[in-house]
């Protein structure tokens, strides 16, 4: 459910809870629509498919893979969507087909596309490289699930001792976010209390804290200052989805917006400079906060908390709107197999936000530009993630989902900060983890899918599929289909391939740098 927005920065957030299953549309091969900036509708490519049934657990997406998928990457284009092995359709009901037309007909919100012919059969396996990546090992047991005597750790690490040593300590989270709270209500108190743009903030809890998926130290945080924006229109930058110019409908006199107009354009630049130059004015009201540099590009303004030690937290600045969500959307958000219809419907109804991050043009970036922003639904969705109401509750039965998330969070921040310096490196982000699990979940949407016992191989599984998404350019926003976060517009195929050799050679290796990275004192812990 949705925490309260009058709550403290950082707190332990509630979860509902309800014995009830999800409302849930009939079962349909589920679509992720992918493709480059510029191409929209049914032309656009297809998003790298986890692949069809979930007979036991992981198998849903590891038996599917392209052959070759996640093995060495090489020059030109990777496997096509065409190459890529598509769930099975179940046999269609006309009559719930019917009734869901209907309903969807009657909330104005249209299905989610499908594709029009049956998927193509799986490519014939390719033979494998010198650095291919190698398979897992089958579940043990006639059924596909692991036996009661199968082995821990039968993939060659036990990746429940890597979580128990990224586990945040309770000690250090209620210390951290004393501190992280206290800071941000000043801040807040102080630009709510006098006469400015920025009067009307209000704090939005959101960021990988509040979704529960922050891994090892507390350290890193991050907020939302929103502020309401009625009466607004949106206009798309230059065919990129992501990115819209915002202009006000009616503009009457006395907007505090007003000096934040080019050309009728709101600048985010302009606003973000403004907001950074208040936000300095009240911490230098608190002792020992000071704020970092700006970096170029950033829509954050980040403060670094000297005590009870370093933190940083990363203020961002986003505009709210209450309108219908921009037609880019339309074919994203695809959870109606998992989560179920219903939900997909509310959510399109809740606000969605820009954030003054500018779009870049050659070595500049465009000033007046903001990019869309789903950070409340993306909370709402990490923290109600199982096909049922009941997963992960403490009355209900727990999945692994998180769990893999973590871990490939985890791997991505350590393969960062072991090449630091390394430019092929700066051009990857959590996010783009965090896409690729959104679209894992949308294509094994069963609970069964993500079983605690079968923790390692999910996790390898999905491994595979992000090292897939890398071999073939794709990985498309979950909300903003068309706009591909692997696009070689955004991130050079250099980037890609020295990724993608890192990332392989851990999952070959049994992940050394789980073990190396977390520590001496952690060594005797982590068998791998």
């Amino acid at each position: 459910m949705p925490l309260s927005e009058d709550e403290p920065a950082f707190q332990e957030a509630a979860t509902s809870k309800s014995g009830s299953r999800r409302g849930k549309a009939p079962s349909k091969a589920p679509g992720a629509r992918a493709g480059a900036p510029k191409v929209s509708g049914q032309a656009a490519a297809r998003a790298p498919k986890a692949p069809g049934k979930c007979r036991a657990a992981p198998e849903a997406f590891r038996n599917g893979a392209p052959a070759g998928a996640s093995g060495s990457r090489r020059k030109g284009r990777g496997p096509g969507p065409e190459d890529v092995p598509e769930r099975s359709a179940r046999a269609a009901r006309p009559r719930k087909a019917s009734a869901r037309a209907r309903d969807e007909d009657a909330s104005g919100e249209g299905p989610e596309t499908m594709p029009d012919s049956p998927p193509p059969p799986p490519p014939e396996p390719r033979a494998r490289s010198r650095r291919s990546v190698r398979e897992p090992r089958p579940p043990t047991g006639p059924t596909g699930t692991p036996g009661p005597d199968a082995a821990p750790g039968a993939h060659g690490w036990k990746a429940r001792d890597v979580l128990e040593v990224l586990r945040l300590r309770s000690q250090e989270v209620s210390a951290a976010a004393a501190a992280v709270n206290g800071v941000v209500d000043s801040v807040l108190r102080g630009l709510r209390g006098r006469e400015s743009p920025f009067k009307g903030v209000t704090l939005l809890n959101a960021g990988s804290y509040y979704e529960r998926v922050k891994v090892s130290v507390p350290n890193e945080f991050d907020v939302m200052f929103k502020l309401e924006v009625p009466r607004t229109e949106l206009e798309v930058y230059e065919n990129c989805a992501a990115f819209h110019f915002v202009k006000f409908k009616r503009n009457p006199r006395g907007n505090p917006l007003n000096a934040f107009l080019e050309d009728g354009y709101l600048s985010a630049s302009k606003m973000l400079s403004k907001f950074r130059e208040m936000v300095q004015e009240e911490i230098a009201k608190i002792p020992g906060v000071t704020m970092d540099e700006e970096k170029m590009g950033s829509p954050a303004v980040t403060l670094l908390i000297k005590k009870p030690k370093e933190i940083s937290v990363d203020i961002i600045l986003a505009l709210e709107l209450k309108s219908s969500w921009p037609k880019s959307t339309q074919e994203g958000l695809t959870i109606s197999q998992w989560l179920g219809r219903k939900v997909r419907i509310d959510l399109r109804r809740k606000p969605f936000y820009l954030v003054a991050k500018c779009a870049k043009e050659g070595d500049r970036y465009q000033d007046k530009t903001w990019r869309l922003s789903f950070s409340n639904i993306e909370k709402i969705i990490l923290n109600n993630h199982g096909e049922t109401k009941t997963c992960c509750e403490s009355d209900g039965v727990k999945c692994c989902r998180k769990d893999c998330l973590k871990l490939m969070k985890y791997l991505l921040e350590q393969l960062k900060r072991e090449n630091e310096g390394n430019e092929k490196m700066e051009q990857f982000f959590s996010y783009q983890v965090k896409t690729a699990f959104f679209h894992m979940c949308a294509q094994a949407p069963e609970d069964q899918c993500w079983q605690v016992s079968n923790l390692e191989l999910c996790f390898e599984n999905f491994v595979k599929y992000f090292l897939q998404c890398l071999n073939t350019n794709k990985l498309p926003h979950f909300f903003i289909p068309e706009y591909n976060l692997f696009s070689k517009n955004l991130i050079d195929s250099t980037s890609k391939d020295f990724l993608h050799s890192l990332i392989e050679n851990q999952l070959n290796n049994g992940f050394p740098i789980f073990l190396t990275k977390i520590g001496k004192k952690s060594r005797s812990k982590v068998v791998l």
